[in-house]
C-alpha cells in the first residue's frame, strides 16, 4: 500500500516590512521559518517607507530563502509547489517576493501558487485549530480592518470594512502623539491596562444597521484633545488616554462582529491580523463568543500575528488543493481585494 507524499510548499511573504520565507507541511506543520524584520530601520520615520522596504527586501529575500533549507535539509526536488503573497501591500515590497518565487518555480518546475496576504492571516488561525466552516472572520491590520464570511474553505467574501482609516494606522498615529516608537501597537495595550476610559471617546458607527468601520473620526478626536491640552499647558494622563483609545477600537470591532455573528450562523469565529494581538480585543472577543451559542472563538498565535510565510504556506496549501495556480505572468496586485458578499 503506498504512503500519500507529504506536500510541502515553499512560501514567500514581502507585502510590507517583513522579508519571510517558510516551508510548511501538509497545511499543518511549520518546517522551518526564517524573518528578517525592518521596524529598526522604519522607527525613525514613523512609519514604513515603501522605498527602503523594497531594498530590504532584495537584501534579505535570498539569505532567508537559504535559511530554510539549511534548517531542513530538504532541497527543491522534495517541494510540490511554490507560494507567495501577490497583494495587496507595497508594490515595490510584493514584487521581491513574487520575483524570487517565480524564479524557483520557473527553476524547478514547481506549480506556483498565488496567495491573497489576507487569506493568508486568516489561515494564520490553523496553526491554534483547524478551521471549520461556515465561519467568520475579523481581519484587523495596519492596511485593513474586514468582515469576511468564509461560507467554505478557500471562499472569502466581505461582509463590511473600513471606510477610512484601519484600526492598525489608526493605533499607530494615536502612538506617534503620545510619543510611542513604530509599531506603537503593543505599547498603546500595555498602557491602556494602566488606565481608564476617562475621555469616552467616539464610537463611530457602531449602532449602525451594517458591517463598516470607521476609525478617521476617532483618530482625529484623540489628535484634537491632545492638541488642545498641549495649547492651553494642561497634562492629560497618557494611560488613561491610551485606555480611552483603546476601549473605544475594542467596543466597536466587537459590537460589528457580534452583530455580523448573529446574522451569519457560523461554527467559528477567526481573529486576525497585526492588531489580533490586542489583548483586549482578545478577551473581550473570547467573553463574546462563550455567549453565543455554538460559535468558537479561533486566535492565531501570537507569533503569527504579524506578517510571516508561515501563514502563507497554509494558505498556499489551501489553495493549491482547490486547483489555484499563476503562471509566470504574475504580478504584484496591491489593491487586490476579497469579492464584496452579494
Amino acid at each position: 500500500m503506498n504512503e500519500e507524499k507529504d506536500v510541502i510548499i515553499l512560501a514567500f511573504e514581502s507585502s510590507c516590512d517583513e522579508t519571510s520565507v517558510a516551508l510548511v507541511k501538509n497545511g499543518r506543520e511549520l518546517l522551518a521559518q526564517s524573518t528578517a524584520t525592518q521596524i529598526k530601520s522604519h522607527q525613525r520615520f514613523g512609519g514604513v517607507v515603501p522605498e527602503v522596504a523594497s531594498r530590504h527586501h532584495i537584501e534579505q529575500i535570498i539569505g532567508c530563502l537559504d535559511d530554510v533549507f539549511s534548517e531542513t535539509g530538504l532541497t527543491y526536488a522534495d517541494l510540490t509547489a511554490v507560494a507567495v503573497t501577490y497583494g495587496p501591500g507595497l508594490v515595490g515590497a510584493l514584487l521581491v517576493g513574487v520575483s524570487a518565487a517565480k524564479a524557483v518555480a520557473f527553476a524547478h518546475q514547481l506549480p506556483l501558487v498565488p496567495v491573497n496576504h489576507m487569506a493568508g492571516h486568516i489561515y494564520a488561525a490553523q496553526y491554534s485549530a483547524p478551521l471549520e466552516f461556515p465561519a467568520m472572520a475579523l481581519l484587523v491590520s495596519g492596511g485593513h480592518t474586514e468582515l469576511v464570511y468564509l461560507a467554505a474553505e478557500n471562499s472569502y467574501q466581505i461582509i463590511g470594512e473600513t471606510r477610512d482609516d484601519a484600526c492598525g494606522e489608526a493605533f499607530d498615529k494615536v502612538g506617534r502623539v503620545l510619543g510611542l516608537n513604530y509599531p506603537a501597537g503593543k505599547e498603546i495595550d500595555e498602557l491602556a491596562h494602566q488606565g481608564k476610559d476617562t475621555f469616552h471617546f467616539p464610537r463611530a458607527m457602531e449602532k449602525d444597521d451594517n458591517f463598516d468601520f470607521s476609525f478617521s473620526g476617532l483618530k482625529s478626536a484623540f489628535i484634537n484633545t491632545v492638541h488642545h491640552a498641549d495649547q492651553i499647558g494642561e497634562t492629560l494622563s497618557k494611560v488613561d488616554l491610551a485606555a480611552s483609545f483603546q476601549q473605544s477600537v475594542v467596543d466597536v470591532l466587537a459590537e460589528k462582529t457580534v452583530r455580523a455573528l448573529r446574522n451569519y450562523p457560523v461554527k467559528q469565529l477567526v481573529l486576525a491580523g497585526g492588531v489580533a494581538a490586542n489583548s483586549q480585543l482578545r478577551d473581550r472577543l473570547a467573553k463574546e463568543c462563550e455567549q453565543l451559542d455554538g460559535v468558537q472563538l479561533v486566535k492565531a498565535p501570537l507569533k503569527y500575528c504579524g506578517d510571516n510565510a508561515a501563514m502563507i504556506g497554509i494558505a498556499g496549501y489551501v489553495a493549491y488543493q482547490h486547483g489555484v495556480r499563476a503562471d509566470m505572468s504574475l504580478n504584484a496586485e496591491p489593491g487586490l481585494e476579497f469579492e464584496w458578499l452579494k
